[in-house]
């Protein structure tokens, strides 16, 4: 087992806001810097991926020379930067989808080689049920083998395929009735998804940032590309919004470096969606120096196990005994991805207000990653088995807990999640179960 470990804080933080009382022509301004500066980017990232492996630092710079002149040194910059991280996660992304074919065809392989009707075990999967099953599988495993050939060629010439605007959006233009769209509303929001209007900070400069600029009073500009600059209605070819912004949460961070001239990336979009303009403020955070282990459950500990609907708590004492109560923490991860992010957040939200109240300095997780557990061929006929745990935002939780843990000075403990559910149901379901209370699995794992 992996030994438990006190998790790093965020390293960045970013808000957002609405930009409101936009005039017409506002927004007329924002539509043709952001479609403009779009179509710069998506031709510096086509070169981006022409150049392949044979990306540098040279080519890199040759790009952002031929971009200065069409937009401004800033501008091209905060264009390459952004191509190059999506080309990077492309890659990141190219690999992690090899890695899964790969276990996949290890266990494919595994059970084809033995018999048929073998059972399997709790840790190895056994041989197919029948010969027809068996029969498909290997088949499967030759689509594979030819799906993993193609990807590691691709990968040794460095050839990624990235879609800007997103390839669900790209492929919902053939679906425009299922999606409830029309074909102008669908190409709204695609024209919207391509835009480019980011940049990233700068200490130093005014406010930290000299593209978009936003002043302690929240007065909003942006430098102009040089086509635009006759759009500009402020000196040295600027466009000041009319909206005045202000950010409710951590507020008084942004207004403090802005004050100090630090670092501060703004990026402004359009969610088609709403109608409505927002703008998302983004800087780095020094990282803490994580506690020590023991100092971090010196006054206790609440245990927590996730499960598909629900988080369930308890409070230990020092010695790693329940006390009180268990807890359950619910949510519901159907509908829209926001949907989902809510959910999660507000059941985090009430974790963490109930650890504050017990006098508690840390909470202990599992250290949950089903990255190899999603695969249709270690699971076979589970599907809903295989859908509960790719629905589990095992990723997303984690992000939220350190970020929002970090804000309250409480730890975040992560634990190796191995036989938790087994040695929880062995060793304290039954001991903790009384005439008024019913011990779960869930809050036997979480102890």
């Amino acid at each position: 087992m992996a030994p438990s470990f006190v998790a790093s804080g965020p390293s960045g933080a970013a808000v957002r806001t609405r930009l409101k009382h936009l005039s017409p022509g506002d927004e007329e301004v924002l539509r043709l810097v952001g479609a403009y500066l779009g179509s710069l980017a998506s031709k510096d990232l086509k070169a981006c991926c022409r150049d392949a492996l044979e990306h540098s630092g040279d080519t890199w710079a040759a790009r952002k020379r031929e971009l200065t002149p069409l937009s401004s040194s800033r501008w091209a910059g905060a264009i390459t930067k952004a191509s190059h991280d999506q080309w990077a996660l492309a890659r990141r992304c190219q690999l992690a989808y090899i890695q899964n074919l790969e276990a996949g065809i290890r266990t494919l392989t595994h059970r084809l080689s033995l018999p048929i009707g073998q059972k399997g075990s709790k840790a190895v999967p056994g041989g197919y049920r029948s010969r027809r099953e068996w029969h498909a599988k290997s088949r499967r495993l030759r689509v594979l083998e030819d799906r993993l050939a193609v990807e590691r060629a691709g990968r040794e010439a460095g050839i990624v395929h990235v879609v800007r605007g997103g390839k669900h959006l790209a492929r919902t233009r053939h679906h425009l009735d299922m999606a409830g769209l029309t074909e102008g509303e669908w190409r709204r929001g695609w024209e919207a998804e391509r835009w480019f209007c980011q940049a990233d900070g700068e200490s130093g400069k005014r406010y930290g940032n000299g593209t978009i600029r936003v002043s302690p009073d929240g007065e909003v500009s942006l430098k102009l590309p040089a086509p635009l600059t006759h759009l500009a209605n402020a000196p040295h070819g600027r466009y000041v919004l009319a909206s005045r912004v202000t950010f409710p949460h951590r507020g008084t961070e942004w207004a403090d470096r802005v004050a100090a001239d630090r670092a501060i990336a703004y990026r402004i979009h359009l969610d088609t969606g709403r109608d409505r303009w927002y703008l998302t403020a983004a800087w780095q955070i020094p990282p803490a120096p994580v506690i020590p282990l023991a100092a971090a459950l010196a006054h206790g500990v609440i245990a927590v196990d996730m499960n598909a609907d629900h988080l369930a708590a308890w409070r230990l004492d020092v010695h790693g005994n329940p006390t009180g109560a268990p807890r359950h923490f619910f949510y519901d991860l159907t509908g829209t991805a926001l949907h989902r992010d809510a959910q999660v957040r507000h059941a985090l939200t009430r974790l963490l207000n109930w650890a504050r109240t017990c006098g508690v300095k840390a909470i202990a997780v599992e250290d949950l990653d089903f990255a190899a557990e999603k695969t249709r061929e270690k699971h076979g006929r589970k599907k809903r088995f295989r859908q509960l745990i790719s629905g589990m935002p095992t990723g997303r939780l984690r992000a939220r807990l350190t970020s929002m843990a970090d804000q309250t000075g409480i730890a975040v403990i992560a634990v190796d999640p191995a036989y938790t559910s087994r040695w929880g149901a062995q060793h304290w379901q039954r001991p903790l179960n009384s005439k008024n209370r019913k011990t779960t699995r869930h809050d036997a794992a979480a102890v």
